[in-house]
């Protein structure tokens, strides 16, 4: 029976080859987008799920209100390590780690390595948490130690090649040219998808034995960075509520200024709060670790709804054009009910016809994913590859797949082309006469939800498109073009004193217009920050700022204006400083020039760091991308932080020497210093547009999403459209024959469509403002949501309706009316 259903299946598919051709088109296209977003978010899903008891690992983290708006930091001070294993039980373990910048020079038996990245401080209780397979050392003491390391197997076999785990134990291995640590231990590398990708770990204890103490602020209860994380592990009856009640009273005990409840400002507190191990790769509200890519959890939901939006979408598209057809196999049916076909045999065979076209359609997807990934790897994640064979979920997902789909796109037709009654159809009437009022309302229905979908979807690219331009475009505060940002060799202070010799022979160059030493950009995804306290002669105003560093050219060269005062004079640690408006706001002064010649201290509360002086005002900028609101900020001249050259080449105008010319002038001269370091530069600009990656990729695949929506909805207008043209073929031959014109008929065909199409723009362009208003509340700041969109999008939308309609409609009316009102 089965073998005779598929050989009637593959005739009518040989006899409707057109026909048949559009309907897979149609699937595979909704399914390779299916299997796609499906391959995604399954992927961005299993990021260290491996990991033992993963629900108890948590990480410390930062959330508080700043004048009413949220904030969110994954930092937290370096003095809470210590006072959380002291006074907060129902722990299991602490791991905290602290990781270092990624052109890391690291010596071997006198072989250098340079550019080494993954390397972290972590704390002796890490491997505890996070457990690895160990082929040589034991987790319990190896980062126990001051000047011990834990070598990856990948890491050790680039090190110690040829040598087996056990005998590199004990071996030396020198990072800051002049810490020497010894091997602990050496773990395998994870296989599994994992954010946690370090591969060298050097015991936290090894910083505060020499010179690295200086660079972390180990006793300062005010200080952050971005590269500093705090995990911890939960006992078995330990809830999260618990410990955060214990994190509270040691923010009130150490940092009452901040303590939600004791702080003197109700509008500004913090709260040090723990967030699950599956929100490092899925929430970014706190971050993830600076060099690893991070997902979104509320943008992984929406891609599932939209894939399962596109596969609708398929599914009504094939509903529409087989419903079209029917005529064509109403007396197929008429004759297979005569001579004794069950209604029952009938659906069966048609929808064995369509779990056919659905498998073929399928075939062709899975054929077709793998360019998909290809054609947008910018935004497909990099470890995503398809094992259609050794992935039991994926083999489950193709499977019900190809059911659902089936059932979706064939119960309906079934039943429609089952019911055709005998007597009726061998007469010529079955396909045009009963029932088919409600038929056509269902059709018009679909049709109109396909082009809401897609309507909402083009304005939806559009209104991401803008808010994307306007970030990108918009007056940050500072320049960025024509900026080259050049990250400079290790920080130990011999090559610390060759910075400032390549500073002056730059300076030289023709091509360049002005150089700065200093710390990182004005605006950059990293974090640095401290708190300062100002004393206004009547109590204490304590706050978290900013840092940024850098030499007495740092501000003219990206064009920040200063308000009041001057610039701070070059020091070797921080003496004066340039505050922002924003903090000198914050402080009470009405006009800039009343914080000039003021004081504020480094620190809060008990902690009494340095006097600072301010010396300066400046103009406030974004430190951050626009999703975050200007904070407090202060820039001094502190020569330690100042790991950056940064250039302003000249305008490329005619007689002056190209950019290319300039950038290897500049690298002849950065490789005469550091013959044996890595020239790396980036164009200050494009490291901006980065911030905004996410929203980037978004973009993209709404406007690949709102193409497939757009295409799959004008198939099924064409399918009502070779409906309606079928069922009217007789009256169309009539209106010829009274002298109708082509014009005429064309316009009569046509407007009920385009009243289709109109609904559908009045449906869509509510929910898509909600959706996209909603969405731009996580910008600080956002662009306008311009009614022109709504404009464009509505004759977009209604041009390509009626180019699809023209195709068809044109052939009916253009028909001989001869062929039309013949009977047979």
């Amino acid at each position: 029976m089965f073998k005779n259903y598929f050989r009637i299946a593959l005739r009518n598919f040989w006899r409707n080859k057109v026909f048949s051709l559009i309907n897979i088109a149609g699937l595979s296209i909704g399914i390779s987008a299916a299997l796609v977003i499906f391959l995604i978010v399954q992927y961005d899903f299993s990021f260290d799920k491996f990991h033992k008891d993963p629900e108890r690992i948590f990480r410390i983290v930062t959330y508080g209100m700043w004048d009413g708006k949220e904030t969110h930091t994954r930092t937290v001070p370096l003095p809470l390590l210590s006072a959380v294993k002291k006074e907060v039980s129902g722990l299991e373990g602490t791991a905290p780690f602290y990781t270092l910048y990624d052109d890391m020079k690291v010596i071997v038996d006198r072989r250098v390595f340079r550019n080494q990245p993954d390397i972290i401080l972590a704390g002796e209780q890490y491997f505890d948490i996070f457990q690895y397979q160990w082929l040589a050392g034991s987790p319990s003491s190896a980062l126990k130690e001051p000047y011990q390391v834990v070598l990856t197997e990948g890491r050790a076999k680039a090190y110690f090649p040829g040598l087996s785990p056990a005998t590199i134990i004990g071996r030396q291995i020198t990072y800051f040219d002049s810490i020497p640590v010894r091997v602990a231990g050496v773990v395998k590398d994870w296989k599994e998808n994992t954010d946690f990708v370090f591969k060298e770990f050097i015991s936290l204890s090894t910083s505060q034995g020499n010179e690295l103490k200086n660079s972390y602020s180990w006793d300062e209860w005010g200080s952050t960075t971005s590269a500093s994380q705090f995990f911890i592990k939960l006992s078995k009856n330990t809830s999260a509520a618990a410990v955060e009640r214990q994190l509270g009273a040691i923010m009130t005990k150490y940092r009452p200024d901040y303590a939600k409840g004791t702080a003197k400002n109700p509008q500004r507190w913090h709260a040090w709060v723990l967030s699950p191990l599956s929100d490092v790769h899925l929430g970014l509200d706190y971050g993830s670790f600076d060099t690893v890519r991070q997902a979104h959890k509320p943008t992984l939901y929406g891609l599932l709804i939209l894939g399962l939006v596109l596969l609708v979408l398929a599914c009504i598209n094939f509903v529409n054009l087989t419903t079209a057809q029917a005529s064509q196999r109403a007396k197929e049916v008429g004759i297979r009910k005569t001579i004794g076909s069950s209604k029952r045999q009938l659906v069966t065979q048609f929808l064995y016809e369509t779990f056919f076209l659905t498998l073929v359609a399928t075939l062709v997807s899975i054929a077709l994913v793998p360019v998909l990934l290809k054609i947008f790897s910018d935004f497909i994640p990099e470890g995503l590859h398809p094992n259609w064979f050794g992935h039991p979920i994926l083999l489950a997902f193709l499977g019900l797949l190809v059911i659902v789909v089936s059932l979706l796109s064939g119960f309906y037709p079934a039943l429609v082309l089952s019911r055709y009654r005998p007597v009726e159809v061998l007469k010529g009437q079955g396909a045009v006469s009963g029932g088919q009022t409600k038929r056509t309302l269902l059709r018009r229905t679909l049709t109109v939800s396909q082009f809401v979908i897609a309507q909402t979807l083009v304005i939806a690219t559009l209104i991401v498109g803008k808010q994307i331009h306007y970030m990108l475009t918009t007056d940050m505060g500072f320049k960025k073009e024509a900026i080259v940002n050049l990250r400079m060799p290790n920080r130990t202070d011999s090559v610390r004193k060759l910075h400032e010799v390549l500073e002056n022979e730059l300076r030289n160059l023709p091509g360049i217009e002005q150089v700065s030493l200093g710390g990182p950009a004005p605006s950059y995804q990293g974090t640095s920050a401290t708190t300062m306290t100002y004393n206004d002669g009547k109590k204490d105003i304590s706050t978290s700022v900013m840092l940024k560093s850098g030499d007495s050219n740092y501000l003219s060269l990206y064009h920040i204006p200063l308000l009041a005062g001057r610039a701070p004079h070059p020091c070797d640690t921080m003496r004066e400083v340039v505050i922002n408006e924003s903090y000198a706001q914050f402080l009470g002064f009405q006009h800039p020039e009343q914080a000039v010649g003021r004081y504020v201290r480094r620190g809060a509360g008990d902690y009494h760091g340095s006097i600072l002086s301010i010396v300066g005002v400046m103009k406030d900028f974004h430190s951050g991308s626009m999703h975050q609101a200007i904070k407090p900020l202060v820039f001094t001249t502190n020569k330690q932080w100042n790991s950056q050259l940064h250039l302003a080449l000249k305008p490329q105008t005619a007689g002056d020497p190209k950019w290319s010319t300039t950038i290897a002038a500049i690298e002849k001269a950065f490789k005469s210093l550091y013959p044996e370091a890595d020239f790396k530069y980036t164009f200050y600009d494009e490291a901006i547009a980065k911030f905004y990656k996410s929203e980037q990729d978004i973009e993209s695949l709404l406007k690949w999403a709102t193409g497939i929506a757009v295409f799959i909805s004008c198939l099924g207008m064409l399918g009502l459209v070779i409906y309606t043209t079928t069922l009217r073929k007789k009256e169309i031959g009539v209106r010829k024959v009274l002298g109708a014109s082509v014009t005429q008929i064309v316009t009569l065909l046509s407007k009920d469509f385009m009243a289709l199409v109109a609904i559908a723009i009045l449906i869509a362009a509510p929910l898509s403002w909600w959706g996209m208003h909603a969405w731009m509340q996580d910008f600080a700041y956002r662009t306008a949501i311009s009614w022109w969109i709504f404009g464009m999008a509505a004759l977009g939308m209604a041009g390509v309706a009626l180019l699809t309609l023209c195709l068809q409609t044109l052939r009916a009316a253009t028909t001989n009316p001869v062929e039309s009102l013949r009977t047979e």
